[in-house]
């Protein structure tokens, strides 16, 4: 008999944590968690492992020669994403559900899709967790006048947290759970069916993941969710963010280990361009400079890796989406700052568009309009499917950083964003603004 631990609800949250967490969701969260907490503990593990493996040789990461066959091998591809997810030109990005106005309009938009964001764009307090959870509870049973049916509304794309993260407010057996699979767990047990029966999904986007282990994992969780269930193989599908250095060298396995479950790999700028710092920030040889500057999609580093999503994409059939744009369209719409912020993004987008990339997000539900417009003027039909980059990408175009400076301004803008997104978390919100842009 496994022994469970709950907090009380959350304060004002008495209502939608009865609703959630009800005998049979607890069961099962502890069916969910005990039968895979040991292979989230070997996938932490196994990161820690190849750091250190990395430090201890001072070595680079690289395509592995054990996963050659998998890459070489040109005849298998994922299975075709519902008809729902054939067009992804424009999500909002990080939109975290306990923020019910935006979550809301975010619904009423005229976006593809919306990212239902548990991770970078929420900060995880038990309240914020029950609020989100609720919310998108009351969305999908047709709860909240105003708000279009699933089927006429942006399909709603469900991030939960990454798995560095754990819920503290549930233990099973004297442990916390797993922050993912609490989120994920409490979704499917009361949204998956009606997802799938409106043709809405479940759709998901996994955070942070750094290799093909843990595509693995995702997917056996995903197949005894679907048998729990009893919801068809392969129903629930998941766009994977490419955040990682080190998944950027296994995309192919990636995809390979989700073909089933596949839908489509994304590349975005910071988490990624962050993730040197996470992995080798000590080396000299990969100090980034003034990002203001010198870090952007054309630089050759970042544009080796998206060139390569999308090549490996759409050789196997998979949708390759690229990241979001964090800028906010001042209110002033005869504003000359209104018309720059307007002219970076576009030219930004296009910049995605022509390499070959099927959607993208932006932050700002204003630019949702003229974004989709953008793809209408210089695409045909839903996707780019068609569209293969001729390019090999080398182990050196993928960790060779930009040429450029440590400047003055970056390091007090760094440390500005650092200390207002401390602020941000220790008063519950999981974003930040700072002259027009988001910070997640």
């Amino acid at each position: 008999m496994n022994q469970v631990d709950l907090q009380d609800p959350p304060t004002g949250l008495e209502f939608e944590f009865h609703t959630l967490l009800t005998p049979g969701a607890i069961n099962f969260l502890v069916e969910l968690t005990c039968t895979f907490d040991q292979d989230v503990d070997k996938i932490l593990w196994h990161r820690s492992a190849r750091k250190v493996q990395l430090d201890m040789t001072n070595s680079y990461p690289n395509y592995s020669s054990e996963n050659s066959h998998i890459r070489n091998d040109l005849s298998w591809k994922v299975s075709p994403v519902p008809r729902r997810l054939l067009n992804r030109h424009v999500d909002i990005g990080d939109t975290a559900p306990c923020h019910t106005e935006r979550f809301h309009r975010a619904l009423l938009s005229s976006a593809q899709g919306i990212q239902v964001d548990f991770d970078d764009g929420n900060c995880p307090t038990y309240f914020n967790q029950i609020k989100g959870i609720f919310n998108i509870y009351q969305v999908v049973y047709n709860k909240v006048p105003g708000i279009p049916p699933l089927s006429k509304a942006p399909v709603l794309m469900l991030r939960p947290r990454a798995w560095n993260m754990v819920e503290h407010n549930m233990l099973i057996n004297g442990r916390e759970i797993p922050g993912p699979l609490f989120d994920y767990g409490l979704l499917m047990y009361h949204a998956g069916r009606q997802l799938y029966e409106s043709e809405s999904g479940p759709f998901f986007y996994l955070s942070k993941v750094e290799s093909f282990l843990e595509a693995r994992l995702w997917n056996k969780i995903f197949v005894w969710t679907e048998e729990k269930l009893k919801l068809p193989l392969g129903s629930i599908k998941a766009t994977v963010l490419i955040e990682s250095v080190l998944a950027s060298f296994e995309m192919e396995e990636i995809l390979y280990e989700l073909k089933d479950h596949s839908a489509g790999l994304n590349c975005g700028i910071w988490d990624y361009a962050a993730s040197f710092v996470n992995k080798f920030g000590h080396r000299l040889e990969f100090l980034l400079p003034d990002r203001s500057k010198y870090v952007n999609m054309e630089k050759r580093f970042l544009k080796s890796y998206m060139d390569l999503l999308i090549q490996t994409c759409h050789r196997r059939g998979a949708l390759a989406t690229g990241g979001m744009a964090a800028l906010l369209l001042p209110e002033h719409r005869e504003s000359e700052q209104y018309h720059s912020v307007m002219a970076t993004v576009t030219r930004l987008k296009l910049f995605e568009i022509k390499a070959g990339v099927d959607g993208f997000m932006v932050y700002d539900v204003d630019l949702v309009a003229p974004m989709q417009k953008l793809f209408q003027e210089h695409t045909e039909g839903p996707n780019q499917l068609h569209v293969i980059p001729d390019v090999c990408v080398s182990q050196s175009d993928l960790l060779t950083m930009p040429a450029g400076g440590v400047t003055l301004h970056g390091l007090k803008y760094n440390i500005a964003v650092g200390i207002q997104f401390i602020e941000a978390w220790l008063k519950g919100k999981g974003w930040s603004f700072i002259s027009n842009i988001i910070f997640l």
